[in-house]
């Protein structure tokens, strides 16, 4: 009996040992394949602040499988080609999952990349996060199995700014549409075409024009002028938007923007008080649900230095749902298993100071709040040390912002 004891307590303990050695066998690698340098590293150092700051969290609750994750940083250059050398190395390099989030066109190609991977390595997939490439195809034409959009689509991001503008009574009677083209500035022109019998507006003119090349916007604020726009939407970005709202600034131009990353840091310094009533459609204003939001904006600036702001808080957020998605997968010998993440993930939900998110199993779009913004002296937190800020003027729940799945989304899921 002493020896069947022995034996059960001998074997129970190599269990637990095995347990112990599988589980911090592969330290968890996440790479961050982003616009670290170059015209467009205002936006990815905003990513890259974002997602060190949540990773944090997640190793201050314990990590993943007792270990804490490793970041490590790839700088892509703002361009494909230099994306798709990226995420090779990223991949050589030991890393599970990808994030990336600046520019639709960089998101293409490694959603892209990550498709092919995983069909070359049945059993040793990788997954993308992606953080906040916006266009439609992602979700669409281009979906697949591994490949999650935790920020919102073009069309969420238009749809729910137009129905704001239009329910408070400022979105005018004639919008020029202005956007980059590429994948996402098409599909915001498009969603706002789309919109025009709903709500009754003419758009007077289109332009798509090249992206981050133009260094001065003064020729298409003219255009605008012309057109007799009342309302010029835009999803411009980055540098685009920097100096278009330089540009409208300088010409003291007279019409009312409706953006989706308005509160991109030097924007509303470049545009001074011009910018006054121009709106935003975004996942977070710092003035809704104020308690956990000041918790929230508090925190984040004693990590980072600053308060959170534009890609910032859904980059957060999507990374609390990734972590949540983490708390229900089991380390292998091998470390993460990303076909058991991806099953987590797709049932994943997370607690915001916006509210709950979710993740929409049938094309990987996030499901989440939406607030729609006016820029405001009356707004609590200011922006671009400027007496302007962002007041909240509707909030959207999740259910009501969500937009239907893509006809063009054919997710192929294993076996």
């Amino acid at each position: 009996m002493g020896f069947q004891k022995f034996a059960r307590g001998t074997v129970a303990m190599a269990l637990v040992m095995g347990a112990a050695a599988a589980a911090q066998a592969e330290p968890l690698k996440i790479a961050l394949v982003e616009t670290l340098s170059g015209p467009q590293a205002s936006t990815g150092l905003l990513y890259r602040d974002a997602v060190k700051y949540q990773i944090g969290k997640i190793n201050e609750a314990g990590g993943f499988g007792g270990e804490p994750v490793e970041l490590l940083e790839f700088d892509n250059q703002g361009g494909p080609v230099g994306a798709a050398d990226r995420v090779r190395a990223a991949i050589s390099e030991g890393a599970d999952v990808i994030l990336q989030g600046s520019s639709s066109a960089v998101a293409g190609q490694v959603t892209e990349d990550v498709r092919k991977h995983n069909l070359r390595n049945a059993g040793d997939e990788v997954l993308y996060i992606n953080l906040g490439g916006e266009a439609m195809e992602l979700t669409g034409s281009k979906c697949h199995y591994y490949h999650f959009r935790t920020s919102p689509n073009a069309a969420i991001r238009v749809n729910t700014l137009l129905d704001g503008m239009n329910e408070a009574g400022v979105l005018g009677d004639n919008v020029y549409a202005m956007n980059q083209n590429y994948s996402w500035g098409v599909d915001v022109q498009d969603n706002t075409v789309a919109a025009s019998d709903r709500l009754g507006f003419t758009v007077v003119e289109q332009t798509l024009h090249d992206v981050n090349k133009i260094q001065d916007f003064s020729p298409y604020v003219q255009r605008v002028q012309a057109a007799g726009a009342d309302t010029v939407i835009t999803g411009n970005w980055s540098n685009d938007l920097l100096l278009l709202m330089k540009a409208a600034s300088g010409a003291g131009l007279d019409v009312r923007f409706g953006t989706a990353f308005l509160d991109q840091p030097g924007n509303i310094g470049n545009a001074g008080s011009v910018a006054e009533g121009h709106f935003l459609s975004a996942p977070f204003n710092p003035e809704v649900n104020p308690e956990e939001t000041a918790a929230f904006m508090e925190d984040y600036k004693s990590v980072t230095g600053h308060y959170p702001s534009y890609v910032e808080p859904t980059t957060v957020f999507g990374m609390m749902l990734l972590q949540a998605a983490l708390e229900e997968v089991e380390p292998t010998e091998d470390g993460l298993n990303a076909a058991d993440l991806a099953v987590a993930l797709e049932n994943a939900t997370a607690e915001t100071p916006m509210g709950t998110i979710a993740m929409r199993g049938a094309d990987h779009q996030a499901i989440l709040p939406m607030i729609v913004q006016e820029v405001s002296k009356d707004a609590q937190y200011k922006a671009d040390d400027t007496e302007l800020g962002f007041v909240p003027i509707k909030v959207i729940s999740a259910a009501d912002a969500e937009q239907p799945v893509q006809d063009s989304c054919e997710m192929k899921r294993p076996g």
